[in-house]
């Protein structure tokens, strides 16, 4: 998760925990959070709970990869990330839209 929030005191910055059958943690994203998610086994069953209907139009995407962030995904050296289309596209923090 980063927090996009302008007057957060963690704005900006970034954390990450591991979701799996194994541990059964669930994860919470307080809105004007960006998130994203690596799966790390050969398939993931991931399920979203909304508190309001999906608006395509609100959307954000931030780059997975902003050296400005600084995100650690657990990578194996030198592996790449399969990515959306839209992951692909995704804003660096500077210029995406940000939350107040």
């Amino acid at each position: 998760m980063v927090d996009l929030r302008r007057g957060s005191a963690s704005f900006g910055r970034w954390w990450g925990v591991e979701l799996s059958a194994a541990n059964h943690r669930m994860l919470w994203v307080p809105e004007g959070l960006a998130h994203g998610l690596l799966v790390l086994s050969d398939s993931a069953d991931f399920l979203y709970k909304c508190t309001d209907v999906y608006s395509p139009a609100h959307e954000r995407t931030l780059a997975w990869d902003d050296p400005a962030v600084g995100i650690e995904w657990p990578l194996p050296p030198g592996v790449q990330p399969k990515l959306s289309a839209k992951d692909r596209a995704g804003k660096s923090c500077a210029d995406i839209e940000k939350f107040p």
